[in-house]
């Protein structure tokens, strides 16, 4: 094979890359255009059958438009598709289901109350011959998906009784219910352990034997060159490079996503540790945790660490009042709390940003300053009516301090890239004037220059004197911000470690259970 060195000029947007196999996919000079907003410039991108491309990028560096154009959401405003070397165009989803076209979406549309079968089957079940669901027949085919994804979950049970991890099976056997020959993985790791990570690659490998396209998704470099074998570049809705893989380095990708070195993304500062603000006292669930304690001081960023199913979250919900504890004591600012509801907790003055930001973050049709605004209702209305100039000022406020990109503060929250998004959550929250904010999995799904960001504007909360929870599932950034850490194992405290003591193997250790 031919390969070229990887190109890093926007200006170069030609094919990717010469290959030994024509491509299956060819998408050329693609641009999308929204009022006052071109998302997409004139972009190139090639896929191959048999092989993985990354498509690496920003948040907003228009990574999320092409899938959708290339679905069938969106009709490009100008550019051209290739199938096989033949022109295509996809006015609707089915369009591109028909095309061979199929999605994995970090959050896939599942239906909890229906069977494992009608989920994977949904729009498009075997019939009788009188025009009714077959469902023996469609029982069986899910079930056959289901094996050759290495899964034997029953086809007739209903979503809601299965795992996240369970449930993320289910999407892929939906999208692959159809005859695809071009897979797109859009952060298909996001909600998985490691061991799921590696279940889910098995399946790559096999679509890959297959002899199908797939497009990766994915802001874990580590993830990205486990599985890839090339890769393509976004920025501003520009392509800036492409290349192989195997012959660039990720400092190389980095520079090309970001335009610049980000030699810091933990911009850690020391900052001169206060008194303790929060004190947990042996907090105990029935079900999810038991004997946690621990103290949180004025400037502290204390880290949370644990594998999946640690119990770290539940921890968090709990002190925010989602849930309630069966035993145990909170003390704020030393005075003893009974948390029973959200709103007695933002009344103490502890927040919670939660991991599913668009689940239980936000309320996406709405627009930006009223999502921004909604916990602080009593200062924007007056007399018991909402006042439209306060919630803008509020918002406004916070979206320059976070450095909010969007076109304006009315347009839906749902239309901003997922890093932007954070930043709603995160300053609806600040504008409330908390004494604890709670960070749970803050940079999830959010590309490295967006995290440097984050973590750059964590670390000034906390030199201002906020004190900080942040639950993370990333070692780097657990070691690269926190001031001390907890970790926590099947539900238990396996320890407390200073920033002194603090390396990747100690909190594996003490995570896994192997000391």
């Amino acid at each position: 094979m031919n390969v070229v060195a990887p190109m890093t000029d926007p200006s170069l947007s030609g094919q990717m890359m010469p290959a030994a196999k024509s491509p299956i996919l060819e998408m050329r000079g693609i641009s999308q255009i929204f009022p006052g907003v071109k998302a997409l410039d004139g972009v190139n991108i090639s896929l191959y059958p048999g092989q993985v491309t990354a498509l690496i990028g920003e948040n907003g560096a228009g990574k999320s438009t092409l899938v959708k154009i290339l679905t069938g959401i969106y009709v490009p405003s100008e550019g051209e598709i290739f199938i096989d070397g033949q022109p295509v165009s996809f006015s609707s989803a089915q369009d591109a289901v028909d095309a061979g076209v199929t999605a994995i979406h970090q959050e896939t549309v599942l239906f909890d109350e229906l069977s494992v079968a009608e989920n994977i089957f949904l729009g498009h079940a075997p019939r009788t011959r009188f025009g009714l669901i077959d469902w023996r027949t469609m029982n069986a085919r899910a079930a056959k998906l289901l094996h050759t994804l290495e899964s034997e979950i029953d086809p007739t049970i209903r979503l809601k009784d299965l795992s996240i991890a369970q449930r993320h099976l289910v999407a892929i056997a939906r999208a692959l219910s159809v005859e695809a020959r071009i897979v797109i993985m859009d952060e298909p790791t996001a909600a998985l352990s490691r061991k799921e990570i590696d279940d889910l690659f098995r399946i790559v490998a096999e679509l890959k034997r297959q002899g199908k396209a797939i497009l990766f998704i994915s802001h874990k470099f580590d993830e990205v060159y486990e599985i890839a074998e090339n890769f393509a570049v976004f920025r501003d809705g520009r392509a800036v490079g492409h290349g192989r893989l195997a012959e660039t380095p990720q400092d190389a990708i980095v520079r090309m996503m970001v335009g610049r070195d980000v030699s810091n993304i933990f911009p850690k500062v020391d900052v001169a540790i206060g008194e303790t603000v929060l004190s947990v006292e042996n907090y105990c669930h029935p079900t999810e945790y038991r004997d946690i304690s621990f103290e949180l001081k004025r400037g502290e960023i204390l880290g949370v660490y644990g594998l999946v199913g640690a119990g770290r979250s539940e921890i968090c919900q709990s002190l925010f009042g989602v849930t309630k504890p069966s035993s145990g004591r909170l003390v704020l600012e030393g005075e003893a709390l009974s948390i029973r509801s959200p709103r007695d907790a933002i009344a103490a003055g502890i927040v919670y940003v939660p991991e599913e930001r668009g689940r239980h973050g936000l309320a996406l049709p709405m627009p930006i300053f009223q999502n921004m605004s909604l916990p602080s209702l009593a200062r924007t209305s007056r007399s018991g009516f909402l006042k439209a100039a306060n919630e803008l000022a509020l918002a406004r406020k916070y979206a320059e301090r976070l450095d909010l990109r969007a076109a304006a503060l009315s347009v839906p929250v749902g239309t901003l890239s997922g890093g932007n998004q954070q930043k709603v959550v995160i300053g609806k929250w600040l504008a409330t004037l908390p004494k604890v904010i709670i960070l749970d999995e803050p940079t999830k799904g959010i590309d490295i220059g967006s995290k440097a960001a984050v973590h750059g504007f964590i670390s000034e909360l906390a030199a201002e004197g906020l004190s900080i929870i942040m639950v993370s599932s990333e070692l780097p950034e657990i070691l690269g911000v926190s001031d001390r850490v907890l970790v926590m194992r099947e539900g238990l405290s396996a320890g407390i470690f200073e920033r002194s003591q603090l390396s990747a193997e100690v909190l594996v250790r003490a995570a896994t259970g192997n000391a």
